[in-house]
């Protein structure tokens, strides 16, 4: 598996194994690309409790002039966080215009002003546009900014220093892509959700929310997988298995039954070879590391 950067399994909370490759190390950071949407999500829940936003059920029209021009497509008003958080704004796909997107001098005034591509509340449509609103959302709530309020509410609590990752030229941090961590803090993320929340006698995040994020909510029309609040859902070797993922390999998969976290970092680099690597590596979790400690 050449692509392979690192693997780390922890076990009631103890590592059991720590792996590192081609010339990685436990202290490098690691783009992981869209596993920051299970951040972002974590984020919105703390606001949420701090009575930051208002709930999953509000709309985002408040939090964006733009929604409020005469001109704007009075279907957007209807967009709420949870539409953002499940993927399922009907907002213009940034997946397929990735390049016209990340090159537009607004982002989110680019999210916003484009057509709907379908009625807010519909299936599911992956779209990274959907949580850099989050982000903007959160810039807006917290009076400073998404790296700031999560350094503060997020990381410091678990003990860990996040590294500062790109920013859109209005400088809100880029919601769902291009977060910076290491391996040894996506498996402290992943502990913390697998202990709902809770990090030694502090809860972080609320246990309910952890719930939420993990209850199926919406299922990918183009990987036919079920997806919560930022979290993807799915079953291995007989046990329920929720993850974080990013392109190219970047994963934390949270195993309840087995009171058990697998992380795992690989090159972004692209290639041909990486539909067979993803297959090649849920096959090594599955089969090596989840349905050995399993039996």
């Amino acid at each position: 598996m050449p692509r392979l950067h690192s693997l780390l399994v922890s076990r009631h909370g103890e590592v059991i194994l720590e792996h590192y490759f081609h010339g990685t190390r436990p202290t490098s950071y690691e783009n992981v690309k869209s596993a920051s949407k299970s951040v972002i999500s974590a984020l919105v829940g703390i606001a949420i409790d701090r009575k930051l936003l208002p709930g999953v059920d509000a709309p985002i029209a408040p939090y964006f002039p733009e929604l409020s021009a005469t001109n704007a497509d009075p279907r957007k008003r209807k967009i709420t966080i949870e539409d953002l958080l499940t993927m399922r704004s009907g907002l213009v796909d940034t997946n397929r215009g990735y390049g016209a997107w990340v090159q537009s001098p607004n982002w989110v005034r680019y999210l916003l002003t484009r057509p709907l591509q379908q009625q807010p509340g519909e299936p599911m449509d992956y779209n990274t546009g959907n949580s850099h609103l989050l982000s903007a959302i959160l810039t807006k709530v917290s009076g400073s900014d998404t790296w700031t309020f999560a350094q503060s509410v997020l990381a410091a609590p678990l003990g860990i220093t996040l590294a500062k990752w790109p920013r859109d030229p209005q400088g809100v941090y880029f919601g769902g892509n291009d977060m910076l961590l290491t391996p040894r803090q996506m498996l402290k993320f992943g502990e913390l959700y697998l202990h709902r929340g809770r990090s030694s006698d502090r809860q972080i995040v609320p246990s309910s929310w952890v719930e939420a994020s993990w209850a199926p909510r919406t299922r990918s029309l183009r990987s036919g997988q079920l997806y919560g609040y930022g979290w993807w859902i799915t079953e291995l070797a007989g046990h329920p298995v929720e993850f974080a993922w990013g392109f190219g390999g970047q994963y934390i998969f949270v195993v309840p039954s087995l009171d058990l976290v697998v992380v795992t970092t690989s090159s972004v680099a692209l290639g041909n070879d990486r539909r067979g690597y993803r297959q090649d590596l849920f096959g090594t979790v599955e089969k090596d590391v989840i349905s050995q400690i399993g039996n």
